[in-house]
């Protein structure tokens, strides 16, 4: 029997004022709400679910460590630590966790300072610019990749 699939949700800073912080640029939609849909959605798809906020760059670091083992895919919104973080981009390349990069908002639209990614080529896909369905669109393609995933380690040993 395959064992469950597991998706971990990475939420970095100031995303715990979804909801308030320029709902003009990120929505209405809390992290509350976000993190509801998530797992909702994980539990449709018989996923484990965990999440996962913080405003502390080293205390996003330990997460991801402690997913190493632990944990199938990654969703990650970085938040500014997008634009500055080789501690996030070391920390999901040392782990070796497939993972999608999300952004609420289009980073390409927006000031020309967040327009780079430290971990975009890193990423499976980077989904940005579809509001908070962005995560929906994660964890659907992140459930796809684990699927095949499976079927490919299944295929490899036969």
């Amino acid at each position: 029997m395959p064992k469950t699939k597991s998706i971990l949700l990475i939420n970095g800073p100031n995303l715990n004022l979804l909801g308030t912080r320029e709902p003009a640029i990120y929505g209405s939609t809390t992290l509350s709400d976000v993190i509801s849909s998530a797992t909702e959605q994980c539990a449709k798809l018989s996923i484990q679910f965990s999440h996962s906020q913080s405003n502390h760059e080293g205390v996003l670091v330990d997460r991801i460590h402690e997913g190493r083992g632990n944990v199938d895919f990654i969703v990650i919104n970085p938040g500014a630590f997008t634009h500055t973080s080789v501690a996030l981009r070391d920390a999901l390349s040392g782990v070796d966790i497939p993972f999608v990069e999300v952004h609420i908002s289009n980073i390409h639209k927006r000031e020309a300072f967040r327009h780079h990614s430290y971990l975009s080529d890193k990423a499976e896909a980077v989904i940005c610019g579809l509001g908070v369905f962005g995560y929906e669109a994660a964890i659907e393609y992140a459930a796809r990749f684990l699927e095949k995933k499976e079927e490919d380690d299944e295929k490899s040993r036969l």
